[in-house]
């Protein structure tokens, strides 16, 4: 029996399954991975040298400003099959969450209801000085050119910078976000892990907490992934055809036992 033909069987059996994504998942729909070199005017810089609050602390027009050219980016982009996935298992009558590590809006665009946001949002920036959310006036979105430094806007209740309200790097994940993921992993029959890089901590134990926890883990990735578990199964391709051959090889995608 084949991975594919492992994972239709496990699925179909299962009541609550979650998906849990990473930037190989959002390619597809153009937005890059922090593996990919920049072009235009940002293709100087190093998408991990602005992610940083130091960097916003020596340049913060300038980290402003890529934060504003990113937003723009996701804009123009649309979320593809992948991101339809979830929202279409649900419609079967079973449990489905989505844990991302991904900081567009692609999921909940799609019509993905439960989200856990790991690496928080690039859809609301915070305060870099008090972490309230606030939100942005339509002269403060507006689109920059590419390449420009922009003075971030000031937080209306103590005045300091606005900042994405995102996990840059060596910062700690949102209050909240890690507690309601392991919720959900720990207690989820199968785990669809997309387009993950595993390397980024601590998201990159998910799958092999998910294991711990008695569930089948089904990978998709354009190369392979997988841990060696007994109940892991490997699927590799890009996750728009991989998903979509999954959910039609469950016969009319009925509810779980009545496959």
């Amino acid at each position: 029996m084949s991975d594919m033909q492992k994972a239709t069987a496990a699925l179909r059996l299962a009541n609550k399954v979650v998906f849990f994504t990473g930037a190989g998942i959002s390619a597809e729909s153009g937005i890059p991975t922090f593996r990919d070199k920049l072009t235009g005017l940002w293709k100087k810089y190093n998408p991990e040298r602005l992610e940083t609050a130091s960097a916003f602390r020596e340049n913060p027009s300038l980290v402003w400003g890529w934060y504003l050219w990113r937003r723009h980016q996701v804009s123009q982009s649309q979320p593809n099959s992948a991101h339809f996935s979830a929202p279409r298992l649900a419609l079967t009558g079973r449990q489905v969450a989505v844990i991302t590590q991904n900081i567009d809006d692609l999921h909940e665009r799609a019509g993905c209801e439960e989200i856990v946001h790991l690496h928080g949002s690039l859809s609301q920036p915070k305060c870099f000085a008090c972490h309230r959310g606030a939100e942005l006036t339509l002269e403060e979105a507006q689109i920059p050119e590419e390449g420009a430094m922009i003075e971030p806007p000031r937080c209306k209740r103590c005045n300091g910078r606005l900042r994405p309200a995102v996990v840059w790097f060596r910062e700690n994940l949102p209050a909240g976000a890690w507690k309601e993921a392991m919720r959900l992993v720990k207690n989820c029959d199968v785990l669809i892990s997309v387009g993950t890089s595993g390397v980024v901590m601590p998201a990159a134990n998910i799958p092999e907490i998910a294991l711990a926890a008695g569930a089948t883990v089904i990978h998709v990735n354009l190369i392979d992934v997988s841990l060696g578990g007994t109940k892991e199964l490997m699927l590799i391709g890009k996750a728009t055809v991989v998903l979509s051959e999954l959910l039609n090889s469950i016969q009319h995608l009925a509810a779980p036992g009545k496959a």
